[in-house]
């Protein structure tokens, strides 16, 4: 019997995922406790923008958000935060064209992350679009579709090359490569590090 066959999300698209070679307990496990951290429940979202003016400062710095910007657009107790606007700031200009391929206005807000693992930029929604065969770029929404925001999901998986270091049960190199962009020296330094070693192990039991 096949391991995918032990979970109800994993057995509904068990022919999908057979294809792309995520059906080892490791290979699984490891996708699922990263999808589950970066969507709970592996249900796709469009990524919340809700940041206070400090936080946005904070966690994007000065050269992706102007002090003026994070001001006018963040959450503080006179304003809610205009999320549209904080998208266009912090993925839009040089860095969002250089690191993301937004080249129109507006494009933050549209290409926003998306789907189980977040997909962002117009470049990588573009890229997505041409591998798959999926318009993602005419219709960002389309992300959100659980089918698809499971294709987009493997797709960004394989991508990276992550199978590899599920196969070597690499936790540390996998959380990196999706959180930070690289595998990093430091053990344990990507966001939510615990969380998503907890949800790994979770489905560890499952496909044992």
């Amino acid at each position: 019997m096949s391991i995918l066959l032990k979970h109800p999300f994993t057995a509904k698209y068990q022919t999908l995922l057979t294809n792309n070679k995520l059906n080892t307990a490791l290979r699984i496990s490891h996708f699922l406790g990263q999808a589950d951290h970066e969507s709970p429940g592996l249900k796709p979202r469009r990524e919340g923008l809700n940041y206070s003016a400090e936080a946005l400062i904070a966690k994007f710095g000065r050269h992706r958000i102007s002090v003026a910007d994070a001001n006018r657009y963040g959450r503080t107790s006179r304003q809610s935060a205009n999320q549209q606007m904080i998208a266009n700031c912090i993925y839009g200009g040089t860095w969002g064209k250089n690191n993301l391929g937004n080249t129109q206005p507006g494009d933050g807000w549209l290409f926003r992350g998306g789907g189980i693992f977040q997909i962002t930029g117009r470049g990588n929604y573009a890229k997505l679009s041409k591998d798959t065969g999926i318009d993602f770029v005419n219709n960002p929404g389309l992300i959100t579709d659980e089918v698809n925001s499971l294709i987009a999901a493997i797709w960004y998986w394989n991508m990276r090359g992550l199978s590899k270091w599920a196969d070597a049960d690499n936790l540390d190199a996998i959380s990196d490569l999706i959180n930070l962009g690289k595998v990093t020296p430091r053990y344990g330094d990507s966001f939510g590090f615990s969380e998503r070693l907890k949800g790994v192990n979770k489905f560890k039991k499952i496909f044992a």
